[in-house]
């Protein structure tokens, strides 16, 4: 399923999160703009949510085998 080409990305949708997040725990914002930043962080944590299932519904169908998931751990290969 791709993903809406005007959409942000991943990356650009986080770190305007944690700028939101940043701005609030501040305690400098009026009600109306803490407000307005709690409204645009719930929708971008909306975004990043959408864009994590999609990729855990990608993985999964990467790792599917004969009709059968399979979980394998993360490791990473060193040469030692």
């Amino acid at each position: 399923m791709p993903r809406k080409k005007n959409a942000p990305d991943f990356e650009h949708s986080l770190t305007a999160l944690e700028t939101l997040v940043t701005q609030m725990e501040q305690g400098d914002l009026s009600l109306e703009e803490a407000l307005k930043a709690f409204e645009d962080g719930v929708q971008l944590t909306r975004q990043c949510q959408e864009v994590l299932n999609e990729a855990e519904q990608k993985v999964q169908f990467l790792v599917e085998k004969n009709g059968e998931l399979t979980t394998q751990p993360f490791t990473e290969h060193k040469d030692t």
